[in-house]
C-alpha cells in the first residue's frame, strides 16, 4: 500500500513537471508569434528609433504612457532576445518583491519588466545592478502610472536611464500601413492599436471595457479613489468639457464632491496618462491673460465613448465634433514631438478680451501660432486672432530669418502652404508641423 501511495505520488509529480514544460513551451510559442506578428503585421511605431537610440546611450528606458497605447508589444518587438518579466502577474511580482536577486536570475539581463509601478522598489536593485555591470541598454521599464514612479525613479535611477513619451497611434502611423479614416470615423474610433490589428472592431465596444478595466484596476486596486460611480460620472462630464477652461469648482458642485477631490480626481487621469492638461502662455504674471489649463483626452475614442457618441453619423451632428476635433490634433501634435524625444513645448493663449490662440508651439525661444477649425473651406475669420496676437506680441512671434507665414490653419480642407500671410494645412499632415525642426545637441569630443 505504502509503494502504491508512493508510485502515485512519483507519476503525479512527473504529470505536474509535464504540463510546466507544455505550458512553458506553449507560453513560449506565444511570444515566438508575437514577435513574427510585430515584424510581418503591426503597425510601425515612429517612436522605435528614438527608444533605440536612449537603449545604445542608457542603462535603463523607462516607457510610460496609457494603457493599451502599445508599450509592450513595442518593446518585445523591437528587442525580442530580452527575457520578459510582466508584474501583473502575481508570482512574478511577490518573487520580485520578497526576492529580487533570486528575481534577475530568472529574469536576466538584458530584461524587460513590464507594469514596474507594481513593484517600485524593484528600482533599488535595477540601481545597484547597473553601478555593478556599467553595459547600457540592460533594462526596459514600461508603465501605465507616472506619480509612484517619479520619486523612486529620481531616488534610484537619477542619471542613469531616459525616459520615453509614448502615445496611441498617430494618423501618420496609420496611413503608412495603409489605414485613412474620413474624419468623422477617425473621431470615433480614436487611434488604440487592438481597433486597428484586425478588421470588424467595435470602437464603442472596446471602449467601454476600457473605462471598466481603468476603474477596476488602476483606481480601485490602488484606492485612490472611494467613490467609482461619482469617478465615472466625473470623467462623462470631463469629456464634455474636452479642450475648454477646467473650472474645478463648477464640477466639484455637479459631481458632488469637493473641488478639492476634483483637483485630485484630475492629477490621477493625469498620471495615467487619461488627459493631457495643456497650460496657458503669458508674458508675465500680471498681464491679463487667462492662467487656467484646458483639458484634452489622451484618444478621442475614448472621449467620444464617454459622451455616448457611437457612430461617425452621430459625431457629424454632435456639437461637441469641433472641440473633439481640436482634441485630434493636439494629440497628433504631442505624438509628434514626443515619438522625437523632444519637450511637448505646447501652450494656448487667452486673454480677458477674448484673444484666443488654439496652440502655440513655443520654438528657439519663438512661438509659432495655430488655429484649429473644423471646417474645410478657406475663412479670414480663421486668421483674425493670429493676426491680433502677433501685433500685441511681436518681440514674441518674430524670428531673425522671417517668417514665410504669420500662422497656420489646421482644419478638413486641402493643404495651402500659403494663403494670404497664412499657411492652410488639412489636419492628417498635423505631425508635419510640429516635429522638432532641428536635431538634439550631440556632446562630441
Amino acid at each position: 500500500m505504502r509503494r502504491t501511495l508512493q508510485v502515485k505520488f512519483i507519476s503525479n509529480r512527473f504529470e505536474m513537471r509535464k504540463d510546466i514544460f507544455i505550458r512553458r513551451r506553449f507560453q513560449a510559442w506565444l511570444e515566438i508569434s508575437a514577435v513574427l506578428w510585430y515584424h510581418h503585421s503591426m503597425i510601425q511605431r515612429s517612436v522605435s528609433d528614438y527608444i533605440q537610440s536612449c537603449m545604445k546611450n542608457y542603462f535603463s528606458v523607462a516607457i510610460f504612457g496609457p494603457r493599451q497605447c502599445g508599450k509592450t508589444t513595442l518593446v518585445r518587438g523591437l528587442f525580442p532576445h530580452f527575457s520578459y518579466a510582466n508584474l501583473e502577474d502575481m508570482n512574478t511580482r511577490a518573487l520580485a518583491k520578497n526576492d529580487p536577486d533570486e528575481f534577475f536570475t530568472r529574469f536576466p539581463e538584458p530584461v524587460i519588466i513590464d507594469e514596474i509601478q507594481r513593484v517600485p522598489e524593484l528600482l533599488s536593485t535595477v540601481q545597484v545592478r547597473i553601478d555593478r555591470n556599467g553595459k547600457a541598454g540592460q533594462y526596459i521599464l514600461t508603465g501605465s502610472q507616472q506619480i509612484p514612479l517619479k520619486t523612486s525613479v529620481s531616488q534610484s535611477l537619477a542619471g542613469r536611464i531616459a525616459i520615453v513619451q509614448m502615445q496611441p497611434l498617430s494618423m501618420r502611423e496609420l496611413k503608412a500601413s495603409g489605414i485613412e479614416l474620413d474624419r468623422d470615423t477617425q473621431l470615433v474610433s480614436g487611434c488604440m492599436p487592438f481597433l486597428f490589428s484586425g478588421k470588424g472592431r467595435r470602437p464603442f465596444e472596446y471602449y467601454r471595457n476600457y473605462v471598466q478595466t481603468y476603474l477596476e484596476r488602476a483606481i480601485a486596486q490602488n484606492g485612490a479613489v472611494q467613490d467609482l460611480m461619482r469617478f465615472e460620472n466625473f470623467l462623462r462630464l470631463l469629456a464634455g468639457r474636452t479642450g475648454q477652461l477646467v473650472n474645478n469648482s463648477a464640477l466639484a458642485v455637479e459631481v458632488g464632491v469637493s473641488s478639492t477631490t476634483i483637483g485630485s480626481w484630475l492629477s490621477i487621469l493625469e498620471t495615467s496618462h487619461l488627459v493631457y492638461i495643456l497650460r496657458p502662455w503669458y508674458a508675465n504674471r500680471t498681464s491679463q491673460v487667462v492662467k487656467t489649463p484646458k483639458v484634452y483626452f489622451c484618444d478621442t475614442g475614448l472621449a467620444s465613448y464617454l459622451l455616448g457618441i457611437e457612430t461617425p453619423e452621430q459625431m457629424r451632428r454632435d456639437p461637441l465634433m469641433g472641440s473633439l476635433f481640436e482634441n485630434l490634433v493636439l494629440s497628433e501634435a504631442l505624438k509628434a514631438r514626443y515619438d522625437r524625444g523632444a519637450e511637448s513645448d505646447l501652450y494656448f493663449f487667452r486673454n480677458s478680451k477674448g484673444l484666443e490662440i488654439d496652440i502655440i508651439l513655443k520654438t528657439n525661444r519663438t512661438l509659432r501660432l495655430f488655429e484649429v477649425k473644423s471646417g474645410k473651406s478657406l475663412n479670414d475669420e480663421f486668421t483674425r486672432n493670429m493676426r491680433k496676437f502677433r501685433e500685441r506680441y511681436a518681440p514674441y512671434v518674430s524670428s531673425d530669418e522671417g517668417d514665410s507665414v504669420l500662422g497656420t490653419v489646421i482644419y478638413s480642407g486641402e493643404t495651402y502652404t500659403s494663403y494670404k500671410d497664412f499657411a492652410y494645412f488639412n489636419y492628417r499632415e498635423t505631425g508635419v508641423l510640429f516635429e522638432p525642426e532641428e536635431k538634439p545637441f550631440t556632446l562630441d569630443f
